[in-house]
């Protein structure tokens, strides 16, 4: 974690907790975030769902292509198999010419009728609203269940995917490379109830203003708070 360009991390010793962050970190994490609520203040998935195990699917389905291509796919994905038992049973060809446009799609098809199986046979049908829980089904990694617990359940969260690190290092809240630690950094930044409209916020900003390979620092409403050596001359 970085304020004003000095590492945290410079303290850390491995196997050891990472160093609690000090008052000014967690008020200029604060003006950060206060910030991107003021630019997006109803942020929240462009995944559509009717419930928590279709935003658990589509969540899986989002892998290596883009919501849209998702939101394409679900409705007719969701029709044919309105259920996890539905799904469960699905002949595994019919639900790869399915979800073939969101690429992956024989991984995609083992892991989504997998973990339907999983959730009918051990929780009923009924996602967890539960992280841990959440875990133990096949295929779900620690990522996909945050988004599902935030966005479906309103429960305090934070998933770290590519764009979530690339945010928290570039704007110095994290050093971390590891998503784990990512995460455990933002969580201790920010008090529990801004935790669920963290990552999307996050997300949003990166694909608009600062994007991977020439961020728009022109125009950027962080970029007085923004550590990052690199910033591009004109938006």
């Amino acid at each position: 974690m970085r304020v004003a360009g000095v590492a945290r991390y410079d303290r850390f010793v491995p196997g050891t907790p990472a160093p609690a962050p000090t008052a000014a970190e967690r008020s200029r994490a604060r003006t950060i975030l206060g910030r991107l609520k003021k630019r997006y203040p109803q942020a929240a998935t462009a995944l559509r769902y009717a419930d928590p195990w279709q935003l658990l699917v589509a969540t899986v389905l989002s892998a290596q292509t883009t919501d849209v291509n998702v939101n394409r796919v679900t409705p007719v994905l969701f029709s044919r198999w309105p259920t996890p038992e539905d799904l469960a049973a699905a002949d595994p060809e019919e639900v790869e010419a399915v979800v073939y446009p969101t690429g992956y799609y024989r991984q995609k098809t083992r892991s989504i009728i997998t973990l339907s199986a999983d959730l009918a046979d051990r929780f009923g049908g009924e996602v967890p609203a539960d992280l841990a829980a959440m875990t133990t089904l096949h295929g779900v990694g620690r990522k996909t269940a945050s988004v599902v617990l935030a966005e479906a359940f309103q429960r305090p969260a934070i998933a770290v995917d590519t764009h979530v690190g690339r945010l928290a290092r570039r704007l110095g809240l994290s050093d971390a490379s590891d998503p784990a630690r990512v995460e455990g950094d933002l969580r201790a930044l920010y008090p529990k109830r801004e935790w669920a409209g963290i990552s999307m916020r996050l997300i949003q900003f990166g694909r608009e203003v600062c994007t991977a390979r020439r961020p728009r620092c022109a125009g950027c409403p962080l970029v007085d708070r923004c550590p990052y050596p690199d910033k591009t001359a004109a938006g």
